[in-house]
Parts: C-alpha cells; structure tokens; sequence
C-alpha cells in the first residue's frame, strides 16, 4: 500500500483530499493528512477507513521529519513560505514531493541533490501556477512541432463569482486568499513585452491600464497586467518571443472601481493607523481625505476623485457601507487590513455561493509564411461554497499528478515545474474528465 502525506488541511485542500480518499481503495493508497489543527484534518479525514489525521506543527522538524520518512509521496499544502524545509528533508529522506506553490532560488538549489536521490520535486502545480503552465505548453508544443513559431503569447487567469451566484454591483467575492486581493499588483511595476518592446505600468495606474478580453458564452472581461510576465519567457522556452503579457480577469468596470481604493491610499500595507479599533468605516475614509470640517466625507470623496454621483463608481461604493458607522475593531492595523475587513463582510461567500474560474490564452505564430492566431479558454463552476472552482483547480492537478508519480507514469526527477511534456500530457487528460477542458479556436 502506497503511502500518501498531506500536510496542511487548510481551505485550498479541500478537493485534494477529497480527490486522494475517493481514489484510496482503488489504487490501493493510505492518505494521511496532517495539521496544527487537529480537529480541521479530521473534519477533512471525515472517518474514512483509508484516511488518518495528525496533529502537526510543521516548525518542529523531528517530527515533520517522522511523518515525511513514513510516506510514499508528500503533497505540501502549507503557506509558500514554509514548503522549503518540508522540501528538503524530503530529498534528503528520499520521498517525492509535490507543492502548488512557486518555485523560489532556494528550492532550485535542491535539485542536485534531488536527482543524486532520485527524488521528485514538482512545484507550482496548482491552478495559477499549475493548470496555466500545463495547457500553455501544451499549445505551444502542438504550434511548434507542426513547424510553427510563436511570435506572441497572452494569457489571462480570474478567480470569480460564478454567474448565479453574481448578486452584487462589483460582480465579484473573495473566491480565495481576501488578503491577496487586496495587495495585488503592489511590489513593483508590472513589466511585459509587447511587439519586441518592454513596458512598464506602475501600481497607480496599474487598474486603468487593463485589456477586454471575450470569451465565448461568459461574455466580456477586463484584464490587467500581472507582476512580471517576462520570466515566463523563458519558462516557457519562448526566450525571444517579441509579446508576452500575463494578467488576471475581472468583469468590466471592477478595476476603474477599484483604482478609487489604489488612488485613496486604503490599499497601504506599510504602516498603521492610530487608534484604528476605535475608527468607525466612515472615519477610516475619512482620514485620507482633506480636513474641512463643513463637507460631508461623501462630498469630499467625490470632489478628490472626481467621481460623479451618477457614475457607476458610487453605487459600487455605496453598497460596501464605507460610510457607515460599522466599528472596525482591529487595533493597530494598515490601511490594507481595514479594507480587507470591509470587503469581508460584502464579498464572502454564503452557504449557496458558487464561484467560477476563467483561463484564457492566446498564441499568435507564423506557419508557412502565414500569420495565425489560436486562442484557447476555460471555463469551471464550482459545486457549492466548501468544493469550490478554486479549490478543484489547486487540489485536482496535485492529486492527479501524485498518481501518476505513484504508478510510475511521471517518471522525471529533480526540482521542475509542470511544463513538461511528461507531466502534463498525464495531467490534463484526466483533468478534462473533471470537466476542466479548454476549447481552441483556430484564425487565419
């Protein structure tokens, strides 16, 4: 019996355990999840006569070390910052790993002695990195060995409200991580290619420089850049390729929206606000505005930003109660958290909430001295608010490709990323029995 770890019982491993007990008895696993929180990787276990659950601090490396020398494969769901050691001594223990996480410097580093043991380190396989490396290289491979070259990729990633579920004027609610909506596109400018020249959108303008992108039977959606789409150049051995621009999908009018936020300062992460438990969402609005003691916040809001009281904006604004008298309750907070506290309370989830995923690439490339043009999308509902898109899209690859690892068709070793050719030819095909398919369209 083929031993699997799981460590991290969080949200984003809902599916993935799932997907790992439903295939247990079949293909002859024992899965182990384990946790700081016990009581989370049993509820996730849910009793099932191949599952165990472990509680876990995954700091404490005598006994992360035990759990990953007693496994066939381990799938680490932990928080980016903390796969590296779960890494390493999975090398050094001679157990393959897999991760959804970006591969950083550090783990590169590993690779060495990964292949010295024959150990399989596979990471960013999820859904964004993972699902969008998978079908990407799959599109280009098939250009390229048809004769092709590729003279242009773009592609687009949302994670959003599925349209029954689409009840409120922003058309969207947190599908995953609150906090990393609100910090998007902050760190740096984002940086792309477009016909063999670099540009350049700093995050103040980053939501006003965005893309229409239509996607067949979901109709329009705006895109705008993300950090850095050069590096996938290279990932994608497109090294010269004069147009590569990566960006994530928002329905139309979201981001003009949200540039009020950018242009405010309430997106800030870097420093706190005085007395913020005390501040009410009004007064939090309130202090980036000019002191005048005679107009209302709302007038003082409209008149900095020029927003119009018939524009679309304000009702966007209005419907999150920023001018209420909600207490805030966090105590020394950045602007960034109190935000993120509002929109919680607006763009959650409810019980019957489904949430949607958008993929959409594009590949313009020269064949026989013809210019084409192949674009390629896909579109995923989730079942419900607990087995949501998002989380079907991080936790499926993962648990498909540990089969495949396990049965011996994933054969490759070392420290890699899912565009191989290996990995996702024996990825996508059963992803695509899940209902994740992508439907090409051919331009001449």
């Amino acid at each position: 019996m083929k031993k699997i770890l799981v460590i991290g019982a969080g949200r984003s491993s809902t599916s993935l355990i799932k997907y790992l007990l439903d295939n247990s008895s079949k293909e002859n696993w024992s899965v182990t999840v384990v946790d700081f929180n016990l009581d989370l990787a049993s509820q996730k276990i849910n009793n099932h006569p191949l599952g165990k659950s472990f509680k876990l601090d995954a700091n404490n490396r005598k006994e992360r070390r035990k759990f990953i020398s007693n496994s066939d494969i381990v799938i680490s769901m932990l928080p980016a910052r903390m796969h590296y050691n779960v890494l390493k001594d999975s090398v050094e223990l001679g157990v393959q790993v897999i991760t959804p996480s970006y591969v950083t410097d550090e783990i590169k580093l590993l690779n060495d002695e990964a292949l010295k043991k024959g150990v399989l380190v596979l990471n960013e396989l999820g859904l964004d990195p993972g699902i969008d490396h998978m079908s990407a290289k799959k599109m280009i491979d098939d250009v390229e060995s048809r004769g092709g070259k590729v003279t242009g990729f773009e592609s687009f990633t949302g994670g959003l409200i599925a349209p029954e579920s689409d009840d409120n004027p922003w058309n969207y609610k947190f599908t995953w991580n609150p906090r990393n909506v609100v910090l998007a596109g902050q760190g740096g400018a984002a940086k792309f290619i477009q016909d063999g020249k670099y540009k350049y959108i700093p995050y103040n303008k980053l939501f006003r420089r965005t893309k229409i992108i239509e996607i067949d039977g979901f109709g329009k959606f705006e895109g705008y850049a993300n950090r850095d789409s050069l590096k996938y150049r290279s990932i994608y051995g497109l090294d010269d390729v004069p147009t590569m621009y990566r960006g994530t999908l928002r329905r139309i009018g979201f981001c003009r929206a949200w540039n009020i936020f950018v242009q405010l300062g309430a997106t800030d992460d870097s420093y706190t606000l005085e007395d913020s438990e005390n501040m009410t969402y009004r007064d939090f609005i309130n202090s980036f505005l000019r002191y005048n003691p005679h107009d209302s916040v709302e007038l003082k809001l409209r008149h900095y930003l020029r927003i119009e009281q018939d524009d679309y904006i304000w009702d966007k604004l209005l419907w999150l109660g920023i001018f209420g008298d909600t207490k805030i309750g966090l105590k020394n907070a950045t602007p960034a958290q109190i935000l993120q506290k509002i929109l919680q309370d607006k763009w959650s989830l409810t019980t019957d909430d489904k949430d949607m995923i958008v993929m959409w690439h594009k590949i313009n490339f020269t064949l026989e001295n013809n210019q084409k043009e192949l674009i390629s999308h896909m579109e995923y509902i989730g079942k419900d608010s607990v087995l949501t898109a998002m989380s079907d899209t991080v936790g499926l690859p993962l648990g498909i490709a540990a089969k495949m690892v396990l049965s011996g068709k994933i054969k490759k070793r070392g420290v890699l990323l899912p565009t191989e050719k290996e990995i996702y030819s024996s990825v996508l095909p059963e992803l695509e029995s899940y209902g994740l398919k992508f439907k090409e369209k051919l331009i001449f």
